[in-house]
């Protein structure tokens, strides 16, 4: 469930709660639509959760022996521009 689908069950449940006014005899639209705000939100949640999670990258890029090479070689130039 991406962001706008969030949003809309978002909005279609807020529309149900508190705008509409009718009434069923097997079902109560209140409550649909705070099930519909509760889904919304769990799928905003969810969503965010989601693509951090994705977007997280490893730390070590480097193999531990190629980057003791680089360090040898960064500190061998530097005691050569002294």
């Amino acid at each position: 469930m991406s962001i706008g689908v969030g949003i809309f069950l978002l909005a279609v449940g807020a529309i149900l709660a508190f705008a509409v006014r009718d009434s069923w005899d097997a079902v109560d639209l209140t409550v649909v639509g705070f099930v519909l705000m509760a889904a919304g939100a769990l799928g905003i949640a969810l969503s965010f959760y989601i693509t951090n999670r994705r977007r997280s990258v490893p730390n070590e890029a480097l193999d531990p022996a190629v980057e003791e090479e680089y360090r040898v070689v960064e500190e061998d130039h530097r005691d050569v521009k002294e």
